[in-house]
């Protein structure tokens, strides 16, 4: 899978918040095979206090993707993506602009608005949208070469709400990156992710947030390859009837 023209490996994208230690994410993040870490410019702050955690991730050789999480107004996400791109020396952006406080659903139009400033300053912006067709192309006129369509709400472990509109943006989307992220609470969401042609999933609470971390996150990259494996192998369609598996033909005929 190609993103702005860098190679990735690893279909799992991991976030780095709310593990029990620094520990605990080093293990996870080796678990999961990641590529890419996603990072809150508010954990690594940018009067440097938190270089100390900056530091434990570059510890996993994957390559930082800095959000704006907590931002509402685009010029909020502006502003936080200039201060991350100074910070940890990267024009990758995971562009979040949240529009309501209880469903942490994004604000497109205030998102469409970001992305577009973003991209005209030379940032890659990974934007976090709903799965609505025309949001998506907007975001694609603005620059994106990528889109983060929602499962669910973030940290809701719901699943994916509406397979139909994701399955939709496939179709739509034809050459685009599709990257699931936030709702992911099973391996089995991921993998069904992946089923409907998703090009990777983005997570954090199922595995933070997990009774066992590391074990959570080597099942979600075990269920994110076994979901893309059967998509290329081109799933059989559901049939309304039954159709027997054995054909009827040399049965023995009891008189």
């Amino acid at each position: 899978m190609q993103i702005y023209g860098t190679e990735i490996q690893s279909r799992l994208l991991l976030g780095t918040a709310q593990y029990p230690s620094p520990a605990i994410l080093l293990q996870a993040i080796e678990a999961s095979e990641t590529d890419i870490v996603t990072v809150s410019l508010r954990r690594e702050t940018a009067d440097g206090s938190g270089r100390g955690f900056f530091a434990e991730l570059q510890k996993s050789n994957c390559r930082i993707l800095p959000n704006t999480a907590g931002c509402h107004t685009a010029q909020e996400a502006i502003t936080t993506a200039q201060m991350a791109r100074d910070v940890f020396e990267t024009n990758w952006i995971k562009l979040e602009v949240i529009g309501h406080s209880d469903t942490l659903q994004p604000d497109v139009f205030e998102l469409v608005k970001a992305a577009t400033e973003l991209a005209a300053d030379g940032f890659q912006v990974f934007p976090y949208t709903t799965d609505d067709l025309v949001v998506g192309e907007k975001l694609i006129d603005a620059g994106c070469e990528v889109l983060m369509p929602w499962g669910a709400p973030i940290g809701s472990g719901q699943g994916l709400r509406n397979p139909d509109a994701l399955r939709a943006m496939r179709a739509h989307f034809v050459d685009v990156p599709l990257i699931v992220d936030a709702g992911i609470g099973r391996p089995s969401d991921a993998a069904m992710a992946m089923e409907l042609g998703m090009d990777a999933v983005l997570l954090n609470t199922a595995v933070a947030k997990a009774g066992n971390p590391v074990d959570m996150a080597a099942a979600m990259a075990m269920a994110i390859k076994a979901g893309q494996l059967g998509y290329q192998a081109d799933p059989m369609e559901p049939r309304d009837m039954a159709v027997p598996s054995t054909p009827i033909l040399g049965m023995a005929v009891l008189a």
